[in-house]
């Protein structure tokens, strides 16, 4: 498989490159050129197919020549050894709608679903040398806590992880504060999860910074996140016994639901992707009006949705465009100038064919917690309830699968008001913040960031 850059699509990468860059030299996002679609006669072979022999089959094409299918197998094997469901993930009927649970894995999120098998590649790819990659990494709550249990402890790797101060749940942060080994550094930077993203990709900008600490990264904006991600669409449609359905989709950076896209675009039967998003609803607007304008980020009670800059948008821009990089290229540098950008009538259409959106307010996030746990005695927590209120707002033919991307207990607290009642705490968690917690708080400037982890980097 050969990938290109959202911005020039004439660059030629492949699946090695890619992975170790993340973000493409010009700004841009990796995709890959060709997409393999699976015809009504090869899904009927897959559908039977348990979950890592599935992931095999629905990942192996972005992943030649560097892995072949059977290193892929072994790998992916060793990933998801630590989560409790033998299939990865689990289905469970919620009122007329079925809730996907992901968040099975050793940090409770849905994020541990691809980020384990980032730790065992960058492993694979480390192994025949010495030189230590420093990979930096936004968080808005959950991608930490997946990256410090995919990576920590691996031979030539340092983790920098960016959070916003006091604006993710108290056990999100304890967990990720709480665990890892000595080649883990934790950051709280004065700001939002915009500002760690930003000041990301302005590392990622810098060539010198760059070179000079062999920078890589695991925001979805890298590739890999979004293959392991597709896998989990595939599995679940296989188990509904429809010809088509719906996912409902809690969103804030837009790479979980651009998985979804992948797998319609590999030939999975799909309705309608719903964009469910709480208040920072950036989303919502530009599928709906037609508008990309980032405005002040607000808290919420779903804070890793709280975001206003959806970097994998980009991707999906390429696809609309078709594949008119010159036209990606000026919506974003009309984004970086201006502030925001227009779509024309035809490309939001475009978008709608495939995408609906809509905006959940905490007070809504609120009752369908409550509803769900007085109906069916059963806890969901605020992301996950924000996908269950858009599918039933949102009006189609087909019965619909809610992404659950993370546990209730990481929100006790909102669990406990909104109810009323306690969860009981799940056992991978006495484990994970039984530690002291660890981290620096530091300026939203990327030069001061910039400078430890060069001390950092340094030291080691």
């Amino acid at each position: 498989m050969k990938y290109c850059s959202t911005r020039n699509k004439k660059l030629d990468f492949n699946f090695k490159q890619i992975f170790q860059r993340s973000l493409a030299p010009d700004g841009g996002l990796f995709l890959p050129k060709k997409i393999k679609k699976f015809s009504a006669k090869d899904l009927k072979k897959l559908e039977k197919l348990n979950y890592i022999d599935l992931a095999v089959a629905v990942t192996s094409s972005f992943c030649e020549p560097i892995f072949n299918k059977k290193q892929l197998k072994n790998l992916i094997r060793k990933s998801y050894k630590k989560f409790k469901k033998k299939n990865v993930v689990n289905l469970v009927g919620i009122n007329k709608d079925t809730l996907l649970e992901l968040y099975h894995g050793p940090t409770l999120a849905f994020k541990d679903i691809a980020m384990q098998c980032i730790g065992n590649i960058y492993e694979e790819f480390n192994k025949d040398h010495d030189e230590i990659t420093n990979i930096v990494v936004a968080t808005s709550g959950d991608t930490g806590a997946a990256a410090i249990s995919a990576l920590s402890g691996r031979k030539n790797i340092n983790l920098f992880i960016l959070h916003p101060h006091n604006k993710i749940s108290k056990i999100q942060r304890k967990i990720m504060t709480t665990i890892g080994g000595i080649n883990i550094y934790n950051i709280a930077i004065n700001g939002s999860f915009d500002d760690c993203q930003k000041i990301v990709k302005q590392m990622f900008a810098d060539n010198l910074f760059r070179q000079t600490i062999n920078m890589s990264g695991v925001n979805s904006i890298n590739w890999a996140r979004i293959i392991f991600q597709i896998v989990y669409y595939f599995y679940s449609f296989f188990r509904m016994n429809h010809k088509k359905i719906n996912f409902s989709v809690p969103t804030g950076n837009f790479g979980d639901i651009y998985a979804g896209f992948m797998a319609k675009k590999m030939g999975l039967p799909i309705e309608k992707l719903i964009v469910a998003t709480n208040e920072n609803d950036i989303l919502q607007r530009v599928i709906n009006k037609g508008i990309y304008k980032p405005t002040k980020v607000k808290s919420s009670i779903s804070p890793s949705m709280d975001i206003q800059v959806s970097s994998n948008f980009e991707r999906l821009l390429f696809y609309i465009l078709k594949s008119k990089d010159t036209e990606v290229k000026k919506l974003m540098y009309n984004l970086e100038t201006k502030g925001y950008f227009k779509l024309t009538k035809n490309q939001k259409k475009l978008i709608q064919k495939d995408f609906a959106a809509f905006k959940v307010t905490d007070k809504e996030t609120k009752k369908t917690i409550k509803m769900i746990y007085k109906k069916n005695n059963f806890f969901v927590d605020p992301h996950t309830a924000t996908g269950f209120y858009a599918a039933n707002k949102i009006k189609t033919k087909n019965p619909c699968i809610v992404l659950g991307t993370a546990h209730p207990y990481k929100f006790l607290e909102t669990m406990a008001k909104v109810t009323g009642k306690k969860i009981k705490k799940p056992s991978q968690l006495s484990k994970l913040m039984a530690g002291k917690e660890k981290y620096n708080v530091l300026s939203n400037k990327a030069n001061i960031i910039k400078k430890y982890i060069l001390e950092k980097h340094y030291e080691n």
